[in-house]
């Protein structure tokens, strides 16, 4: 079994797309817990039916890597992103389709409910959306400073590596930067 610690995500990438069973295993090891970090807490509970988070993720990664044939990584954190992308359209896909299902739950009526008010609810989602629509009008660069360090929670060196910077202190700059940027673009909108 080869070993494919260190090696860059491009390569791993490049030997998955023709075909390396372990290349691919490898790429699901190294982004399954970030997607999985990112992902909490935005599938809501009723929108989930059967469906297990992970193998939600893990679906729609091999499904992107799959269909990844026209995806040229400029850096090593391009892929998160692309895959943090894929992951929140199938997010929005469940969304969608959960809402077309009937709603089933047990009524009790001596329980407070467990979900956000719908007010609460609301806002929550105006916030996203905001937030999202705001991370889409930003340099590529930015976006993904933002990705690797606040939705993947990556170490400042990990966000260096990822992002081509060539410490953890211009990492940390350079994301302080961005998220100033996304929140002028979060004001703005």
């Amino acid at each position: 079994m080869a070993s494919f610690d260190g090696v860059p995500t491009i390569e791993l990438l490049q030997r998955a797309r023709d075909g390396d069973g372990e290349a691919l295993d490898r790429l699901l090891a190294r982004y399954l817990p970030m997607l999985r970090r990112w992902t909490s807490g935005r599938l809501p509970r009723w929108a989930r039916d059967l469906l297990d988070t992970d193998d939600m993720i893990q679906e729609t990664m091999i499904k992107t890597l799959r269909n990844v044939d026209g995806f040229a990584p400029r850096s090593e954190g391009a892929l998160a992103a692309y895959f943090r992308q894929a992951v929140a359209n199938r997010i929005r896909d469940e969304l969608r389709n959960a809402t077309r299902r009937p709603h089933r739950a047990d009524l009790a009526f001596d329980r407070e409910a467990d979900d956000p008010s719908p007010l609460d609810a609301a806002i929550g989602a105006e916030g996203v959306l905001r937030y999202e629509a705001a991370l889409d009008r930003l340099e590529p660069e930015e976006r993904e400073l933002i990705l690797a360090r606040i939705e993947l929670d990556l170490e400042w060196s990990e966000v260096a590596r990822a992002c081509g910077k060539p410490t953890p202190d211009a990492a940390r700059m350079a994301v302080r930067r961005a998220l100033l940027r996304l929140a002028a673009e979060m004001a703005d909108g």
